[in-house]
C-alpha cells in the first residue's frame, strides 16, 4: 500500500515538479546501471591474473598483466570521475545552478548595455560561462588522468606546459566554432516560423558536412604536425592498393601524435573525389618515437627531437617495439578502406541526420509546453538556448540511451564487416598480426564481461576478431 501511495502522491504533484523528478530519477538509473556494469567488469580485472589458454599464442604474461594493471586503474579512475559528474550535474539541478547562470548572463549582458532583448547575446554569454565552468572542474580529472595513469603506464609524452598549452587552444577554438554556429541556430530557430525544425535541420546539416570538410586541413594542424608520407614502398603499395578498390586517394599523410601519447590510429577523410588517408606516427614501425629511443639506447644515430625526451621517458619505454609491419599497416587500413567501400560512412550519416531530423521535429512539437521550463526554474521566460538544452540532453535522455545501444550493436557488425573485406584483399594474415601488436602497443585487455561488451563495445572484443580471421589467415 505505501508503495502505491507514494506513487499516487508522486503524480499528483504539479506537472513540473514531475518532470524533474522524473529527469533525476533517470540519471541515477543510468549511473546506477553503468557502474554495476563497470564492476562486473573490474572483477574480470581482478581475477584473470594469467594468460587463458586461448591466448596463449597471441600474448605473453608481461603484456597480459601490464594490460590488466592499466585497465584497472582506468576503471578506478572511471569510476570516481563518473560519481563527481553525476554528484556535480545533480546538485546544479537541485540548487539551479541553470537559471543562476542564465541570470548571471543576463546581468553580464546590462553591465555592458546589452537588455533582456539581446537573448541570443545572452545565450552566447551563458554558454561561454557553462563551457569555461566544465572545461575547469574537468581540469583536475584530465591532469591526473594524463600525469598519473597514462604516465605511469607508459603512454604520456606531454609536458605540463605542452598539456596546459594544448588544453587553452582547444577551449580557444572550441568557441571559435560553438558561438557562431549557436548564434546563428538561434536565429534561424526565432525566424522560422511553423517550420523553423526544418531550416534548423538543414543549417547543423551543413555545418556538419563543414566541419568534416575543413577539420583535417585547417584544425587539426593547429595541435599536431601533419607530414606528407614520404616517396618509398609503403606510399607505393598504399596507393595501388587504393586504385584496386576505386578509393579516390589524392594524399597521405604521417601525424606526429607522439608527442601528446604512444596509442597508434589511423583514419581517412575528405568527401567525393577528394580522400586523403592519416597514419599516426605510433602506429609505423620505422616512424615510432619509442622505437627511435631504442636505437639511440642501442648505439645508433640520435636523432634531433623538439621537446627533448627526458631520460626517464627513454628508461621506460626502452626495449619496447612499438608499431606496425609495412604489410600490417597496410591490412589495418584495408580495413578502413572497407568501411568506405562498403558505404559505412554513408550508413553513419544518413543514421545521424534522420536521428538529428527527429530530434528537431520533437523539439519543435514540445518547446511550447511552459512545464518543461518550470521544471528547471524558469518561471517566467522561455529561452530558445535552455529550452534545446533541457530537450535535448534531459527529456530526451531515456531515447538517446536506447540509440546510442544501437549503434554500438551497428558499430560492432561494421567492424566485423571490414575485417571481413581485408581479408577478401588478402590480408587476413597480416591484419590477424596487427591487431594482436596494437592490442598490445595499446594494452588492450582481452577479456571482457558479455554484458560490460555488449553494452559499451563499439568495436568486437579481440578474441572473436581474431576468430573470424583465423578461418582464412592463410590467405
Amino acid at each position: 500500500m505505501g508503495m502505491w501511495a507514494s506513487l499516487d502522491a508522486m503524480w499528483e504533484m504539479p506537472a513540473d515538479k514531475r518532470i524533474f523528478g522524473a529527469v533525476l530519477l533517470f540519471s541515477w538509473t543510468v549511473y546506477l546501471w553503468e557502474t554495476f556494469l563497470a564492476q562486473r567488469q573490474r572483477r574480470i580485472y581482478k581475477t584473470t591474473t594469467h594468460v587463458p589458454p586461448e591466448l596463449g599464442q597471441i600474448m605473453d604474461s608481461e603484456t597480459f598483466e601490464k594490460s590488466r594493471l592499466y585497465q584497472l586503474d582506468k576503471s578506478t579512475f572511471s569510476f570516481w570521475s563518473g560519481l563527481y559528474s553525476e554528484i556535480e550535474g545533480t546538485l546544479i539541478l537541485l540548487f539551479g545552478g541553470i537559471p543562476y547562470l542564465w541570470r548571471l548572463s543576463g546581468w553580464l549582458c546590462g553591465y555592458a548595455s546589452f537588455g533582456p532583448e539581446y537573448e541570443i547575446t545572452q545565450s552566447l554569454v551563458f554558454l561561454l560561462l557553462a563551457t569555461l565552468f566544465s572545461a575547469l572542474t574537468g581540469l583536475p580529472w584530465s591532469l591526473y588522468n594524463t600525469f598519473v595513469i597514462e604516465e605511469k603506464h607508459g603512454f604520456n609524452q606531454q609536458t605540463l606546459g605542452f598539456f596546459m598549452k594544448d588544453a587553452i587552444k582547444k577551449f580557444i577554438v572550441t568557441q571559435c566554432i560553438l558561438l557562431p554556429v549557436s548564434s546563428l541556430l538561434l536565429y534561424i530557430i526565432k525566424i522560422g516560423g511553423d517550420y523553423f525544425f526544418i531550416y534548423a535541420w538543414l543549417f547543423t546539416l551543413v555545418v556538419s558536412l563543414v566541419l568534416v570538410t575543413i577539420y583535417a586541413d585547417y584544425i587539426a594542424p593547429l595541435f599536431d604536425k601533419f607530414t606528407p608520407l614520404p616517396e618509398g614502398t609503403l606510399k607505393q603499395e598504399i596507393e595501388v592498393m587504393a586504385r584496386s578498390i576505386d578509393f579516390p586517394l589524392t594524399k597521405v599523410y604521417v601525424v606526429e601524435g607522439s608527442k601528446r601519447s604512444s596509442h597508434s590510429n589511423a583514419y581517412f577523410y575528405g568527401f567525393f573525389k577528394n580522400k586523403r588517408i592519416v597514419l599516426f606516427d605510433t602506429l609505423l614501425e620505422e616512424y615510432s618515437v619509442l622505437n627511435k629511443d631504442i636505437q639511440e639506447d642501442s648505439g645508433m644515430e640520435p636523432r634531433n627531437d623538439e621537446e627533448g625526451e627526458s631520460e626517464e621517458i627513454k628508461a621506460k619505454v626502452k626495449n619496447k617495439k612499438q608499431g606496425c609491419k609495412n604489410e600490417e599497416v597496410l591490412a589495418v587500413l584495408g580495413h578502413e578502406l572497407g568501411h568506405w567501400k562498403l558505404g559505412h560512412t554513408v550508413k553513419n550519416i544518413i543514421i545521424s541526420q534522420m536521428n538529428s531530423f527527429l530530434c528537431f521535429f520533437l523539439f519543435a512539437v514540445l518547446i511550447g509546453q511552459k512545464e518543461l521550463f518550470a521544471a528547471f526554474g524558469f518561471y517566467d521566460s522561455q529561452p530558445t538556448l535552455i529550452g534545446l538544452l533541457i530537450i535535448f540532453q534531459f527529456i530526451f535522455s531515456p531515447y538517446n540511451e536506447v540509440l546510442s545501444f544501437c549503434l554500438t550493436v551497428l558499430s560492432r557488425r561494421f567492424e566485423f564487416q571490414a575485417d571481413a573485406f581485408a581479408k577478401k584483399l588478402g590480408k587476413a594474415k597480416d591484419l590477424y598480426s596487427a591487431l594482436i601488436k596494437l592490442n598490445k602497443d595499446n594494452l588492450g585487455f582481452p577479456v571482457s564481461d558479455w554484458l560490460f561488451s555488449m553494452w559499451h563495445y563499439s568495436h568486437p572484443p579481440l578474441l572473436e576478431r581474431l576468430q573470424a580471421l583465423k578461418s582464412t589467415k592463410q590467405d
